[in-house]
């Protein structure tokens, strides 16, 4: 089955938001086998709209829409869709009741607009909506299927995930399916990686290996096309070990984990506290270890020092190490970190200082960072040359103290 996705919505084009949508339900369609080879964005023109449909249907075998099912006038895809294949749009009693129940909780008054939102494709299976008004469709024109989603990110994915996507494996049935796993690699560019796996990249057939570009690290994706889940393991193995042997090395976790999680992991594991004194990042290691759950029984806390009084005067840098080695510096580092693990009473202290840019502070350039650690015992300092945006070079120092806490982490258990 090859599908097209077609997103419906002048905002998307006028860049107002992002298409999010394509990229969730491409993810879930891979995964049963589905090809998506076209994304498509068409405004709130039933013309325009109209003409997406005809050259997706002379390529596609099924055509995914999201957006465009609302109350309002320039929410026009079910009605293009009933007019282009001659279906009639007929009340979903059920949809009509959600939607009346959901006004009367409300204690709101229901416009006769919302009434629209219930009009569904005559003989379309009926995809509930848990969490907003306006039902989903899957219609079979015999041709084709057609499948009508909201827009919403918030609707359209539970809605897709519960009911879309299982309507649409049922159709599936038969056929092989697409499997992947994700190796994430962090140290290496892409360039240097994908070189390194050439010879394999050059003789892939199934599975396939496709190196990615992630924010300072690369993916690598190996996908199988397989009957069952046994057979695309088994093949996704035979790759994934070759892969290792080569580059095993800048390896550090599978799929949607992170540098962040898996320094969690360790720490929680290890039974391990840490706190975090912070100058360039401006609190971003401590933001994105405390978003995930279960951040309190490993984080003690931590300061953003931003000037150099309140590295001085709040963490306890040393006056003479500001005038002699400056705040871009080994020593500070080193100080911030010892001193952030002594005051709030953690087992492992972390610093960042350095220059985010654009200008150059104490004659370093921008993407010098000075990344200090206090662990087991010992405090050192280790220097980065950076490139990229202001906002770059901050969110790679975050994921390059990870990274050396994690590695100091495993070769301390290795010892």
């Amino acid at each position: 089955m090859n599908a097209e996705i077609i997103a419906v919505g002048s905002e998307l084009l006028l860049g107002q938001i992002s298409n999010t949508n394509a990229r969730f339900i491409s993810e879930q369609l891979a995964g049963i086998g589905v090809n998506v080879y076209y994304h498509t964005v068409v405004g709130d023109n039933p013309g325009r709209l109209k003409k997406a449909l005809e050259i997706a249907e002379s390529r596609s075998d099924s055509i995914i829409l999201t957006g465009g099912l609302g109350p309002t006038k320039d929410d026009l895809t079910k009605e293009t869709i009933s007019r282009h294949l001659g279906a009639r749009l007929v009340m979903d009693i059920d949809a009509m009741g959600s939607i009346e129940t959901f006004f009367k909780q409300a204690n709101r008054t229901m416009t006769e607009n919302n009434r629209k939102q219930a009009l569904v494709l005559e003989g379309a299976k009926i995809l509930k909506n848990e969490h907003g008004m306006a039902p989903g469709m899957l219609y079979d024109s015999g041709e084709r299927t057609y499948l009508l989603l909201p827009g919403p990110p918030s609707e359209m994915q539970p809605m897709f995930s519960k009911y879309g996507l299982p309507a649409l494996s049922e159709k599936m049935d038969g056929r092989s399916k697409i499997f992947s796993k994700v190796l994430r690699f962090f140290g290496i560019g892409e360039a240097a990686l994908e070189a390194m796996l050439e010879h394999l990249i050059d003789q892939q057939s199934n599975p396939t290996i496709a190196p990615l570009a992630g924010e300072g690290e690369v993916l690598i994706r190996i996908t199988a096309r397989a009957e069952s889940n046994e057979e695309a393991r088994s093949l996704i193995d035979a790759v994934e070990s070759e892969v290792m042997e080569i580059a095993g090395a800048y390896f550090y976790g599978y799929n949607d984990t992170s540098l962040m999680k898996e320094l969690y992991h360790l720490l929680h594991a290890r039974n391990l506290t840490i706190a975090a004194a912070e100058s360039l990042t401006g609190g971003k290691f401590q933001e994105q270890l405390t978003a995930l759950p279960g951040a309190s029984s490993i984080y003690k806390g931590g300061v953003v020092c931003y000037s150099n009084e309140a590295k001085m005067k709040v963490v306890g840098v040393r006056e003479e190490t500001i005038i002699n080695d400056g705040a871009v510096s080994e020593q500070c580092a080193i100080e911030l970190a010892a001193n952030a693990a002594r005051i709030l009473g953690s087992d492992i202290g972390i610093s960042f200082t350095g220059v985010a840019g654009p200008d150059e502070l104490e004659g370093h350039l921008p993407g010098t960072v000075y990344i200090g650690i206090f662990a087991g015992g010992r405090k050192w300092a280790h220097k980065l040359n950076i490139g990229g945006s202001r906002e770059t070079i901050r969110l790679r120092s975050v994921k390059n103290g990870c990274h050396l806490l994690i590695k100091f982490l495993k070769e301390s258990q290795d010892s």
